[in-house]
């Protein structure tokens, strides 16, 4: 085992609780922004994505103070595209999952070999980040009759 990298380990977790923390304002606002048809399941997806991004963003929390870090009071800059149909909020979904996805990797990259259970979180949240993008994907595909 090699030793914990502490302070890159904290920098990365605040990254990602920012990123986390954004989640749940564009998820909020996608589910807001939603017509159509579809609405009503489409709008339950995102308020559940909503959900889980704040609950991600609890967990790293809890897992950057007991670091001795400092979680950050600020959100992950988002951009706003004033396109709101179905599939443009889709495609901006599986580009925002696409970065948590490399966000975490990142995190197992510096604690791998340092400490199992940050390492086990790292790859439970890859896992549940590689089945977001492949549901979007799965949703996209109504729209493109092919994969993305």
């Amino acid at each position: 085992m090699r030793e914990l990298d502490q302070k890159q380990t904290i920098e990365l977790l605040n990254s990602i609780m920012e990123f986390e923390l954004a989640g749940v304002v564009r998820y909020t606002h996608y589910s807001l922004m939603v017509t159509g048809p579809n609405r009503i399941p489409i709008v339950e997806f995102f308020k559940l994505q909503a959900t889980e991004s704040l609950t991600h963003a609890q967990q790293v929390g809890e897992i950057l103070t007991g670091l001795d870090g400092h979680p950050s009071l600020r959100i992950a800059p988002m951009e706003e595209t004033y396109k709101h149909t179905v599939r443009d909020i889709l495609e901006e979904s599986l580009s925002h999952e696409r970065k948590a996805l490399d966000l975490y990797k990142k995190l197992l990259d510096t604690v791998e070999d340092a400490s199992v259970y940050l390492e086990e979180f790292a790859r439970t949240m890859i896992g549940t980040e590689e089945l977001h993008n492949i549901e979007i994907k799965k949703m996209l595909r109504d729209f493109s009759g092919s994969a993305v």
